[in-house]
């Protein structure tokens, strides 16, 4: 529609007339929102979308974004219907082929959560993977998976169809058209500005692709995604290919196919990706593909002529390099940013957009209309990155890591190489002399585990046990029966303060935190729909003045979802302190003895009792100390001035070496708080869990005057019967042997009921033990976990285990309330 007038005002402006920007459009039209005003700068599906392959998979790592792509499917199969435009979309389904007995466990573990999430999948042979896929050979393969649910589409029919859709709702859609600024005015957006005039906005939503980084610095929005080469050939012609041919992928040698008018479409990640257009991308860079590149691509033509030998023989029609781009961490970028309000961003697809847009996109309207998200999607929420993650060189050396991630081996645990160290603790360096093995999040480097001296500090991938379970099962002892240290300097740290502090926080936060000062509470932050936003502790330091100690990866969306809920008008401030304050828990029946050699403060119950937060002295130091667990033994977090950490950690030490004290990872933490069924936040706690769910209804008050939000919900899930048929279960297996990592298919008498949410080795239950989420036929109650026979499907094995609504380990949770 180039020659549509520029409307001067409209209630949603988007930017971007790719897929994504189109299903937006689309969908916020279809929610009945006809005042949308769409703008490209060349034409739709001109930047990314025109070159993209088409691959439409169905099934992520996480549930919630199967959800969306099963959404994507129904959607590309009635679109063409709907518009009367052809979208290319043909259930075809998909066979991905395994070439390593690690690749064919890793395809049963995903046959089995396949199962679980309500995908339809089949564990094949090589020879009747062939069957399916007649012109590849096979002699080198161990097995493979049949997908029928998925398949291929047009990128560039289908963006059209979903234009022509949204303009049939309402919406203006202009080609043509650059955005040059975005209008912004105390803190909100206010409009954009083109080379063709200006538009005022209620919501601007920057779905501008490979564009979007350079959009968001218009108006102080990170958007960390950088562009890196992207590549496939098309072949002539191969006998035997047929347009009912399915998706082809062989993960082992990086690659996929498709088949397209007779040949092949062929394609990889390879390994060691290319970044592009580190200066800008250029403004004119419509239907353009950069130059060849055959010396980067000869790994995935390598490989493809091992798995298809015929293209040797047959000729390259054309050789497509167009880039494309990519995040930090493989996860698209979705949601309102932090930085400024109603502007929403919905970019970063990582090769995934075909197959995410329709799902994305309909999420992205629904939280544009509703204010929140509607749905758990913090795996895509923009707001799991901050503004150091948008730092060029480091989305440089990163995205090369990410874009070979795609089709590299899934492990266990499998950590992030490049672009590290990056943010480092106080202790760094001397945990690092210790011979820890660090891991990452929200870009800290953690102690996972400490190797023993003599032993090369690295993880050795596996799925079965990896080469720290031993050292690991050291730490997790010397924890339950002596005293260990953990540094958990990477909790966020939120300081709320202002005159009306308490009474902003306690209807954000459902327990209640109008508490003596000098008292802990441990508390959900909840969404309208009575699902966790957060779990937190807050720490009551004054009458208005609180510090809330939350997860390391939830500084920026936390303090994102408690400002926007403050009351306008309200005298609060909440400033992010992370990095002010390092975290040592000195954890262990020996800690209150290593503690004593160290402060004058009495540590006895009766003047330092459990849920209560002293300012203490600590050797030469002054320090917080709060009395809370995360791994169900007698303790104190000490929440230490930076610039005091060295020289506390030195005292521990010195004090504690008669006592046995020793340094413990996160490996161990993961171990010992699942032992006592602690829950986290996005694993077990999610959007779309409640604390009725979650079993965590003890950190809920009902009855305090001033409510809270999500409070409505819950007590009508109170009164509904079906409510309880979702619930998180702690399993233990009966074998010793096995380990668990996660995402594992939970069946109740041979059905798939659920799914592994988090899962390690319980050292001191002598088994691999597991948090679940359940969506059984009837509510989970005691009766039905006692009358139930219960099994983990690992990796195609069916591991009987036991079921605990309440712990088996320290059941009374009685360990760290020990007096003495």
């Amino acid at each position: 529609m180039a020659g549509t007038q520029l409307p001067q005002s409209a209630q949603y402006v988007i930017v971007g007339g790719g897929i994504v920007g189109c299903s937006v459009a689309y969908h916020l039209t279809r929610m009945g929102h006809k005042d949308v005003v769409l703008l490209e700068q060349g034409q739709l599906s001109c930047g990314t979308t025109w070159h993209a392959a088409g691959l439409v998979g169905q099934l992520r790592s996480q549930p919630a974004m199967t959800n969306l792509i099963r959404y994507s499917t129904e959607l590309y199969s009635q679109l063409e219907q709907e518009t009367g435009l052809a979208t290319g979309w043909m259930k075809c389904g998909s066979v991905t082929v395994a070439r390593t007995d690690d690749r064919m466990t890793m395809l049963l573990r995903t046959a089995a959560a396949a199962r679980a999430q309500g995908v339809e999948v089949e564990v094949i042979t090589p020879a009747q993977a062939q069957e399916k896929w007649p012109v590849m050979q096979v002699d080198d393969l161990k097995g493979g998976l049949w997908m029928p649910g998925d398949g291929k589409a047009n990128p560039t029919d289908l963006t059209q169809s979903l234009a022509k859709g949204a303009r049939l709702g309402g919406a203006k859609v202009i080609e043509g058209i650059k955005v040059t600024d975005i209008l912004t005015r105390d803190g909100v957006v206010t409009g954009v500005k083109t080379d063709q005039g200006t538009i005022q906005a209620e919501i601007v939503v920057n779905c501008a692709g490979q564009w979007a980084r350079q959009v968001g610095k218009m108006c102080g929005v990170n958007v960390p995604l950088h562009s890196a080469e992207h590549y496939y050939v098309v072949t002539e012609r191969i006998e035997g290919v047929n347009p009912d041919l399915p998706v082809l992928r062989d993960p082992d040698g990086y690659i996929y196919f498709k088949e397209e008018t007779g040949g092949l479409v062929m394609g990889g990640f390879e390994p060691d990706a290319k970044p592009w257009g580190m200066d800008g991308i250029p403004d004119n860079f419509f239907f353009q593909l950069l130059e060849d590149d055959w010396d980067q691509f000869e790994i995935l033509m390598e490989n493809a002529l091992i798995r298809v030998p015929k293209m040797a023989d047959a000729g390259v029609r054309q050789f497509y390099n167009g880039p494309e781009s990519f995040t930090p961490d493989n996860n698209y970028l979705l949601g309102e940013a932090p930085e400024l309000k109603n502007f929403f961003v919905g970019a970063g697809f990582n090769s995934m957009g075909i197959a995410s847009a329709g799902g994305a996109g309909r999420a992205l309207a629904e939280w544009i209309v509703a204010g929140a998200p509607t749905s758990d999607l913090f795996a895509v929420d923009i707001r799991r990155f901050a503004n150091f993650n948008n730092n060029p060189t480091w989305l440089h050396d990163r995205v090369k890591e990410t874009l070979g991630l795609h089709y590299a081996m899934p492990w266990p645990n499998r950590e992030l190489d490049t672009a590290r160290p990056f943010r480092r603790s106080a202790l760094y360096d001397r945990l690092a002399a210790k011979n820890a093995v660090f891991g990452s999040k929200m870009g800290w480097e953690r102690a996972n585990y400490f190797a023993p001296d003599g032993e090369t500090p690295e993880i050795k991938y596996s799925f079965g046990r990896q080469n720290w379970h031993d050292a690991v099962a050291a730490e997790h002892k010397n924890t339950r029966e002596g005293v260990s240290v953990f540094d958990q300097s990477s909790f966020a740290k939120l300081l709320v303060q202002g005159r009306d502090a308490c009474a902003q926080l306690n209807r954000i936060c459902a327990a209640n935190i109008d508490v003596p000062v000098g008292h802990t509470v441990y508390t959900g932050v909840l969404n309208a729909r009575g699902g966790y936003e957060s779990d937190l502790t807050v720490l009551r330091l004054k009458e208005q003045e609180f510090m809330l100690i939350t997860g390391s990866g939830q500084a920026v969306h936390d303090a994102d979802w408690i400002r926007k809920n403050f009351d306008e008008n309200a005298h609060v401030f909440l400033t992010d302190v992370t990095a002010a304050w390092s975290v040592l828990a000195v954890m262990g029946p020996k800690a209150r003895a290593v503690l004593r050699k160290l402060t004058k403060a009495d540590l006895s119950n009766a003047a330092f009792p459990f849920s209560t937060v002293q300012e203490i002295d600590l050797g030469y130091a002054t320090v917080l100390a709060n009395r809370m667990t995360y791994v169900g033994e007698l303790g104190l977090e000490l929440v230490v001035p930076v610039e005091f950490t060295v020289g506390v950690y030195e005292d521990l030490m010195r004090a504690g070496a008669e006592f046995g004290i020793r340094d413990a990872g996160y490996y161990a933490l993961e171990g010992l708080r699942l032992e006592k069924g602690f829950r986290a936040w996005s694993r077990e706690l999610t959007p779309d869990i409640t604390p009725l769910q979650a079993g965590l209804s003890f950190a809920v008050d009902f009855d305090k005057l001033c409510g809270f939000i999500g409070k409505e919900a819950l007590l009508a899930a109170k009164d509904d019967p079906d409510h309880m048929k979702t619930r998180i279960v702690q399993l233990v297996l009966d074998d010793a042997g096995p380990q668990l990592w996660g995402g594992e298919a939970v069946l109740c008498n041979g059905v798939e009921v659920g799914e592994v949410r988090s899962a390690a080795y319980g050292h001191t239950l002598g088994a691999a033990v597991a948090l679940c989420l359940l969506h059984a036929p009837q509510r989970v109650t005691a009766d039905y976990i006692r009358s139930g026979t219960f099994e983990i499907d690992l990796a195609g094995t069916r591991m009987s285990a036991t079921a605990h609504l309440r712990t088996p380990y320290d059941t009374k949770g009685e360990r760290p309330k020990m007096d003495g």
